[in-house]
């Protein structure tokens, strides 16, 4: 079973995924616990204080080190002794590698999400093993971004959905995923690619591959480059990649002569 421990001011945003969907049919299998510590349980004043003003001035207020650090030891006691994660908009952008670790490793995380300003430095230099961040914008907190690792690691744990599932996903072969479609066939006047009522899976397999490339060269093209560096691509991806980068080529030059 994956454990996780997470201090957060609001606990209750956690319901998302104890409730709800696959990671909740996931902990009702039993393949991963939740404990939700909040730091104002380890504050003894009046008004549970967990912030104060920053030294040196500027605006906001700042996470205090010793409520937190006080959870986390509570935490050590209680049996995990893991890595400790924070978030923070100068954190490592978290990847699907990182993902693919902490699933393989199985071994229990305590996830630190920040408010207001940020936290004491202190505090990230003495129990903080690794700062993540989920993309290049500012939160109000690190719920929502241990929210999405939680989602990410236990979708990935076997048994919590089918394998065949995140195979094909998007990252899993270093690549975006390929478009999908259902029924009906035609859809307001769209049809569903015909190559996919063929019955030919080889073909079937090298339309859903292209289209992962044309899909991965519009919209990231750093993928392609670390692809290109690790050899993952075929000969076949090479071609294709050729004839998707010429097209795209002749619609922008279309585009500017427009």
């Amino acid at each position: 079973m994956m454990r996780f421990d997470v201090v957060s001011l609001f606990p209750e945003m956690f319901r998302a995924v104890t409730e709800s969907g696959i990671t909740a049919r996931a902990m009702k299998r039993g393949l991963w616990s939740l404990n939700l510590w909040n730091p104002r349980d380890e504050t003894h004043d009046p008004h549970r204080t967990v912030d104060d003003r920053p030294f040196g001035g500027g605006p906001g207020m700042i996470l205090m080190a010793d409520p937190l650090a006080k959870t986390i030891d509570r935490i050590r006691v209680s049996g995990n002794r893991g890595r400790v994660i924070a978030f923070a908009p100068g954190g490592k952008k978290l990847e699907d590698a990182d993902i693919a670790r902490m699933v393989a490793s199985s071994d229990p995380l305590t996830l630190v999400c920040g408010r207001y300003e940020g936290i004491d430095e202190r505090f990230l230099e003495d129990y903080v093993d690794e700062q993540y961040c989920i993309g290049d914008f500012v939160l109000s907190g690190g719920e929502l971004p241990a929210l999405c690792l939680i989602d990410a690691v236990v979708r990935r744990i076997p048994g919590a959905i089918k394998e065949l599932s995140t195979e094909d996903e998007s990252f899993s072969t270093g690549l975006l995923d390929y478009p999908h479609y259902t029924r009906p066939e035609v859809w307001r006047g769209k049809p569903v690619p015909e190559v996919l009522l063929s019955g030919n899976h080889a073909v079937v397999d090298r339309w859903n591959r292209d289209k992962a490339l044309e899909a991965t060269c519009k919209n990231r093209p750093d993928l392609i480059k670390i692809a290109r560096s690790c050899g993952s691509l075929s000969k076949d991806d090479l071609k294709s990649l050729r004839e998707i980068v010429r097209r795209m080529k002749e619609s922008a030059e279309k585009g500017d002569a427009a």
